[in-house]
């Protein structure tokens, strides 16, 4: 049989499976390997990974626990659960002090990542323009370069607070433009969006006739102001489709639960295509999400426990010569990249977090869209405080041994 031809040429065609180019995730994985291997004894420190270090709360496990045994749990879900949509409603009410319609301004889906691929369907033609702001979280513009359309990469910059530059962009090109993602508090940066800069975007996509996706898992996770939704601005409902997820802020990454809210037009467009992509996620883990999303002491409690290591990730990276700071938001600190360590010099943040893991047995994520960085996440393993106390001893104390360059 003739396979090679059948893949599609949005994934290779005949092609698919020969590449040998290595992405930088799979090398850090392979270089994660490699260092078990040659060092069994060593510790590895990942502050890699981007998802929650501990259990979902309480209260989520026990209604899950009563829900998987009622028998009006057992069908389909389809776009969603009254009770579901209900507390999304509620969650956007007493965060952000938002009316939302649940009946028409909100859906459900099986976390954003799902929403985020489905979304061009609804809205992209072949040869239309979609923003996607770098780095950032590809999936929205990977299905959109699927469908036949363009993606711009609109840079964030550490001199413009990692806020999208909207005068640098091309108004000819902003007519082209259908869909702008953003993603705020930002993965990886950790900045946070400001109102004006909301109020900004606003004017923008009303101008040029532009869906602004705001991507917003990490929506609760703020150490600094208020917490901020673009649909609280005025204009925001009405051009503005945001999402929200249950991964991040409620320690329910596997899960799979969300929920986008917004203009009506697009919630009930992404709603359509999605009726006919799945048939929503199991009711009971709908109740069980239900249970705590509005509860603001869980999710300060989540928040607080992100925050007290990060002050103290932020002191051990600044101890070794990072120019390292609180975010604004998430459970990342991003940070310039060494240069070079000892006699060894690094021509990209990868080169860096490869000798990290290697020499140091740290795993980090590099960025190199924008300027070589890394991104050491808060969410590393640990049995509690004092252990907490004891992996950042040893982060600091290798990284001195790693004899590090920043200029």
């Amino acid at each position: 049989m003739n396979y090679e031809n059948l893949f599609a040429e949005r994934i290779g065609g005949n092609q698919y499976g020969k590449s040998t180019a290595i992405y930088k995730f799979e090398k850090i994985k392979r270089a994660k390997q490699k260092a078990r291997q040659l060092h069994p004894e060593l510790e590895i420190l990942d502050f890699g990974v981007g998802e929650p270090d501990q259990l979902s709360p309480e209260i989520v496990r026990e209604t899950m626990k009563q829900s998987v045994d009622q028998m009006n749990n057992r069908g389909y879900a389809d776009n969603g659960t009254e009770l579901f949509s209900d507390a999304a409603a509620l969650y956007m009410k007493t965060f952000f002090d938002i009316d939302v319609n649940a009946s028409t301004q909100i859906n459900h889906c099986l976390g954003i990542k799902s929403a985020l691929s489905m979304l061009p369907l609804a809205f992209v033609n072949e040869g239309d323009l979609v923003f996607q702001t770098v780095p950032g979280y590809p999936v929205m513009a990977t299905h959109t370069r699927y469908l036949g359309g363009d993606v711009i990469d609109i840079p964030l910059l550490e001199e413009n607070g990692f806020l999208p530059d909207l005068s640098s962009i091309d108004p000819e090109v902003a007519k082209k433009c259908k869909l702008f993602y953003i993603n705020y508090p930002n993965n990886p940066t950790g900045a946070v969006a400001t109102d004006a800069f909301y109020d900004e975007l606003i004017a923008f996509a009303k101008e040029y006739n532009i869906l602004i996706v705001q991507d917003a898992p990490y929506a609760t996770l703020v150490y600094e102001g208020p917490y901020r939704s673009i649909l609280q601005r005025p204009g925001g409902m009405e051009c503005a489709l945001e999402l929200h997820s249950m991964s991040k802020a409620y320690n329910m990454t596997g899960w799979r639960l969300g929920f986008f809210c917004g203009a009506e037009w697009a919630v009930d467009a992404l709603a359509y295509i999605k009726d006919n992509c799945d048939s929503g996620q199991f009711k009971a883990i709908q109740e069980a999400a239900a249970a705590v999303i509005s509860d603001v002491s869980v999710a300060e409690s989540i928040s607080l426990h992100y925050e007290t290591r990060l002050k103290k990730m932020v002191k051990a990276l600044q101890a070794v010569g990072f120019e390292a700071s609180m975010p604004g938001g998430t459970f990342y600190l991003y940070v310039k990249a060494p240069v070079g360590a000892g006699e060894s010099t690094f021509d990209s943040a990868e080169d860096a977090a490869l000798h990290l893991i290697e020499t140091q047995g740290i795993s980090t994520v590099p960025w190199d869209n924008t300027g070589a960085y890394l991104r050491f996440g808060a969410v590393f393993e640990s049995a509690g405080d004092e252990d907490d106390d004891r992996v950042l001893q040893i982060l600091e104390e290798r990284l001195q041994h790693a004899d590090l360059r920043f200029e």
